[in-house]
């Protein structure tokens, strides 16, 4: 399958989906736990609790056809900042 490596989907695990969704056989798993949890803007569905504990359970982009983009490109955009804070500091 082409871009295979960009979905995987675990009908065995005990949370299987672990957010709620209509589309069970498009719900990828690769991503279980989220790369952009930490990230003040990941483009989600969040909420901060009370607590200050971010709360993704309505958010389903890491888990759709899409998401590996999604994803992926967040992480480079956090990159090309970081690397260009690093060239402010030289």
């Amino acid at each position: 399958m082409e871009h295979s490596y960009r979905f995987f989907s675990n009908r065995d695990c005990t949370y299987f989906p672990c957010h709620k969704t209509s589309k069970a056989d498009e719900f990828n798993c690769l991503f279980c736990f989220c790369p952009l949890y930490f990230f003040d803007e990941c483009g989600g569905n969040y909420r901060i609790l009370e607590s200050g504990v971010k709360d993704c359970t309505t958010c389903l982009i890491p888990h759709v056809p899409k998401g590996y983009d999604h994803v992926v490109g967040k992480i480079k955009e956090r990159l090309v900042g970081v690397r260009r804070e690093g060239k402010k500091e030289d």
